[in-house]
């Protein structure tokens, strides 16, 4: 009650105007840094909403195969605990949203244990079970932490979903910005809620898989990046015939069955690129005394999460081989490959909110049937480092990159992102447990049943996926090598020739020069010469998504020609009117897909 008085009184008119930070905390809330107050905020995050989307994101990717990440929605329910606080209370509810998130995301990995079952593989003690999905985890937010000051930091990458957080975190817990702000979060949310409804539920729809959630994310990160994706979408289509006659793809296959591969690879090459370039900078600053400086500038000194990624990277590898028989090669193989992935996709998620893991898990064990793997068990035990830790080291880095917009400690948010790892994976495996003994046809392995004989109800998308690469890793596929390396070639001479072409003072002059050298530099940034990183999009996804992600893109940008008003000096910077509506429509996309599946639950467990 106290909280929808604090919201309702931020939208009358006599509001007094007071600095955004002096607004004092209710006298009955556990004062800010207390051991009381981080009582309060894990409860919140690791006990109720953490497991409210982890049961949502188990059951989606049981029944579907996908499920959709929680920072938005508990951001959204983490900012009505911390209301009575003011605005200060921005920063407790990104500590919520960061457990929660975190939680829900290790709840959503119970899919590795279907796909043990699915394998055949004897299910190893509890404890066994339990400690190594917690150092997969563990690894795995030490490694997105790691990056944290390249990604968030240094190239300030957008991350669509983590801008949305900021600015509902910003706007909920903010009197004055909440006025000047909810009317573009509350219409973005409302038709966000409604496309996930009902309007792409309708059949005449279907085809088009409406998704209010790419075009929220076209609409933050504007229409260069989302042409861009669509062009790279496009690119994939027209290719598809040539796939198919060299048999790359058989008939009827879509284009992202090889794609995801070559948009893997152009992500990576761009990244040696970009990579190079910043440790070259980093080197001459340190060769120019300016080391002390730049670690103070980081806001961090980053050598201890390097311990710590040493530490639980050997953990990984010793838990895997002691507690499943791994062969130590591939163990250690998996743990440096999310290295690059960590990286990789969360470049993807920077720049397009699309994290690809079960790519990446795909890819390694591609890379590991390469190296002489022909074991499926050893790959899934293997592989699973990757599904893992790559899910939360993205994470990781979304949720910083809302800290960071925030001004909340890097610190404390990695502490409530390590508990929320604690908590997931025992929720992991109890959700897995409860299920498939719930639903024993869970456990039928769907790679070996014919098309009459697939459950209508539990697809289990995700896990066929899994299971499917494991079981050919025995078929020898030398043109998905041969698209990986394509892709690093691609990525690697655009993203050399769009730095070689920027570098030119005479093209700088020019693309600023009127409305001739404009079109030409949006025409070479968005189709012609476009990012690798936002091209790729459109490799790991259907047409129609890109599509999506390109239309949001296109109305922020007519928007912002035509007269969408910029923020006012008193809302931050990246505040706009877009980014308003399309982060509430993520969001409202977000509230419907949990409740479709809390539904689904519901309805077949009275079943």
């Amino acid at each position: 009650m106290l909280c929808l008085k604090h919201l309702s009184g931020t939208l009358s008119l006599v509001m007094p105007s007071v600095p955004s930070e002096a607004a004092p905390r209710l006298n009955w809330l556990p004062a800010p840094g207390s051991w009381q107050y981080h009582l309060l905020l894990g409860a919140a995050g690791m006990l109720v909403l953490g497991p409210l989307g982890g049961i949502a994101a188990a059951y989606m990717n049981f029944s579907l195969g996908f499920f959709v990440g929680g920072q938005v929605l508990a951001g959204i329910l983490g900012s009505v605990v911390t209301c009575g606080y003011g605005a200060p209370g921005r920063h407790g509810a990104n500590y919520i949203q960061t457990a929660a998130a975190s939680v829900a995301g290790m709840g959503g990995m119970a899919v590795v244990i279907q796909a043990m079952s699915w394998l055949g593989l004897a299910q190893p003690p509890l404890w066994q079970l339990l400690g190594y999905l917690l150092c997969i985890g563990m690894y795995g937010v030490g490694v997105g932490m790691l990056y944290t000051p390249l990604l968030v930091d240094r190239m300030q990458l957008t991350f669509p979903s983590g801008l949305a957080v900021a600015n509902i975190l910003r706007a909920l817990t903010d009197p004055l910005l909440l006025r000047r702000s909810v009317s573009r979060l509350a219409g973005g949310m409302a038709a966000g809620l409604a496309s996930g409804l009902w309007l792409a539920r309708l059949a005449p729809l279907a085809a088009f898989d409406v998704s209010a959630s790419t075009l929220g994310a076209g609409m933050i990160v504007g229409a260069r990046i989302g042409i861009a994706a669509l062009t790279g979408g496009l690119a994939g289509w027209i290719m598809t015939p040539t796939f198919v006659s060299i048999g790359w793809l058989a008939p009827g296959d879509p284009f992202r069955k090889i794609t995801f591969l070559i948009a893997l690879g152009m992500i990576v090459g761009a990244a040696v690129v970009d990579v190079s370039l910043l440790l070259a900078r980093a080197w001459r600053q340190w060769r120019g005394g300016a080391a002390a400086a730049t670690r103070q500038a980081s806001g961090a000194d980053m050598r201890w999460v390097a311990a710590w990624v040493l530490l639980w990277g050997a953990a990984v590898v010793a838990a895997g081989v002691a507690w499943f028989g791994q062969p130590p090669g591939y163990q250690l193989m998996a743990v440096l490959l999310v290295l690059v992935f960590a990286l990789v996709n969360g470049i993807s998620v920077g720049m397009v909110d699309q994290n690809p893991i079960s790519s990446a898990f795909v890819l390694c064990v591609i890379l590991m049937a390469a190296a002489g793997l022909r074991a499926p068990h050893v790959g899934l035990i293997a592989a699973t480092v990757l599904l893992v830790s790559t899910a939360e080291a993205c994470d990781m880095q979304q949720d910083r990159s809302t800290g960071w917009r925030l001004g909340s400690s890097r610190m404390v948010q990695f502490g409530y992102q390590v508990a929320g790892i604690i908590v997931g994976a025992l929720l992991a495996v109890a959700l897995a447990r409860l299920f498939m003994q719930a639903y024993p046809v869970l456990a039928l392995d769907q790679t070996t049943l014919t098309a009459d004989q697939q459950p209508a109800r539990w697809t289990s998308a995700m896990t066929y996926k899994i299971v499917g690469v494991l079981r050919g890793l025995a078929e020898a596929r030398g043109y998905q090598h041969l698209a990986v390396i394509i892709g690093i070639a691609i990525g690697l001479v655009t993203e050399v020739l769009r730095k070689a072409l920027r570098a030119q003072a005479g093209y700088r002059r020019f693309a600023v020069s009127g409305k001739a050298g404009r079109t030409v530099d949006f025409a070479l940034d968005a189709v012609l010469l476009p990012s690798p990183y936002a091209s790729s999009f459109g490799g790991f996804v259907n047409l129609p998504a890109a599509a999506w992600m390109a239309a949001g893109g296109v109305v922020a940008g007519l928007a912002e020609r035509f007269g969408a008003r910029r923020p006012s000096r008193s809302m931050p910077e990246d505040m706009s009117t877009m980014s308003l509506i399309g982060g509430g429509m993520i969001a409202g996309d977000a509230l419907a897909a949990m409740a479709i599946g809390m539904a689904g639950l519901l309805a077949v467990t009275r079943g």
